[in-house]
């Protein structure tokens, strides 16, 4: 049958009382409302029954458009497939696509996996992939992404310098595709293939103060020349004196001290390798915790912001005390770690696995990890009070002048 309708029509057809058809011919017809809606419609049969499909509402869908959309469904009836059917099943596959984006199934990963992780350790992936990942393919559907098209994203994170971070990017983006894949949602993890691809990093280790620099650094600190607000110069000492990560000593909370007992139990979620830690307090400590209390007030971190005291002091904040004090360039938070094993197992004869427990390192074996449950805890009270009478000692050495030679 010829088709009837042509643009003029179609764009003059004005409401009337009743809805009305313009017919088109080969079953496809535009139905005028009382509305002033015109809406493209199909005519057909399909296993004995009279079935129609909307094809889509005019102007949006002009007249050569909806006709080829009517030959498209007309050929799908000659082969024996609903037209009506066969959309609903484009549109459910398109919800599923879209569901199942990249991002949409990265934050389910990461909302399953977060328990596990330090609370800062779970704040940082998800802010890494927001900032380097989602927004390039993070609405993408998660099947339709491959290896190359993963690749430039990674490389633009590399070509800004950021090495190790590249790496840790693709090892989140593996995790992702390897939860889809093991979901049922993808059928391969792109990243397995990318091994290689990368730059190698160059592993550098922490600033670590040098023991002939302590008495000096310990002076400098004590004298406050750079004028550090004092619960500042406290966290410092503190950091030196317990040797934990600088992450959880910020974020202590008085809740988690026991004085009459002189321990402090650091809770699961805050610790990296997710079990609880153990910190003997010397009488040193103890002493900078009466100091503290004098700046509590209703916060319940040991260290808070000094503006929001709701939170707890930043981590620059003890970088930023390291660079006034001019130790930037020998010593890092981290680096007060690094100093207390090697002193504590050269001057003190403590043996590494009672330090590397107060350090609370992960076993790099595994089997080894899973049986060794010893504490050493007696052997960690008298070593934490050694310590900080050593570090007691080196602040009272007076530096060396320079000789001529």
């Amino acid at each position: 049958m010829k088709d009837k309708l042509n643009d003029i029509i179609c764009k003059s057809a004005k409401s009337k009382d009743k809805d009305y058809k313009l017919s088109d011919g080969a079953g496809m017809y535009l139905l005028v409302k009382t509305s002033g809606t015109r809406c493209w419609r199909l005519k057909y049969r399909i296993g004995g029954k009279e079935r129609q499909l909307a094809i889509g509402v005019y102007p949006d869908i002009g007249l050569s458009e909806a006709r080829k959309k009517r030959d498209a469904a007309r050929e799908l009836v000659a082969k024996g497939i609903d037209p009506s059917q066969a959309k609903k099943q484009e549109k459910r596959m398109i919800a599923i696509k879209t569901e199942n984006s990249f991002e949409s199934i990265a934050r389910e990963w990461h909302d399953n996996n977060k328990h596990t992780w330090t609370e800062g350790h779970a704040k940082d992936i998800l802010r890494r992939l927001e900032m380097d990942v989602f927004k390039p393919i993070g609405n993408r559907p998660i099947t339709d992404i491959g290896s190359l098209e993963l690749l430039d994203v990674i490389r633009k994170i590399e070509t800004r310098g950021a090495h190790e971070l590249a790496h840790r990017t693709l090892q989140y983006c593996s995790r992702v595709f390897r939860y889809a894949v093991l979901t049922s949602r993808a059928e391969r993890n792109p990243a397995s293939d990318l091994q290689g691809a990368l730059k190698p990093v160059v592993q550098k280790h922490y600033k670590a103060l040098d023991l002939k620099d302590l008495p000096d650094f310990l002076k400098t600190l004590e004298r406050n020349d750079m004028r550090l607000y004092l619960p500042t110069r406290l966290a410092v000492k503190m950091l030196l004196l317990t040797f934990v990560r600088t992450s959880e000593l910020i974020n202590a909370k008085w809740e988690e001290f026991d004085e009459d007992e002189a321990m402090w139990v650091i809770p699961a979620e805050r610790m990296k390798m997710r079990r609880p830690h153990m910190v003997p307090l010397s009488r040193q400590v103890l002493g900078i915790l009466q100091e503290l209390k004098k700046y509590r007030g209703e916060s319940a971190f040991v260290f808070p912001n000094q503006i929001n005291r709701s939170r707890s002091m930043s981590n620059n904040t003890i970088l930023g005390a390291i660079k006034r004090l001019e130790y930037s360039d020998k010593t890092t938070g981290h680096g007060f770690r690094a100093l207390a094993m090697s002193t504590i197992k050269e001057k003190l004869g403590y043996r590494h696995e009672v330090i590397d427990r107060q350090l609370a390192h992960a076993h790099e074996n595994k089997i080894v990890a899973a049986y060794d449950r010893a504490q050493f805890l007696d052997d960690r009270k008298k070593m934490m009070q050694e310590w900080a009478d050593f570090v007691d000692v080196q602040a009272k050495i007076e530096p060396k002048e320079d000789k001529e030679h």
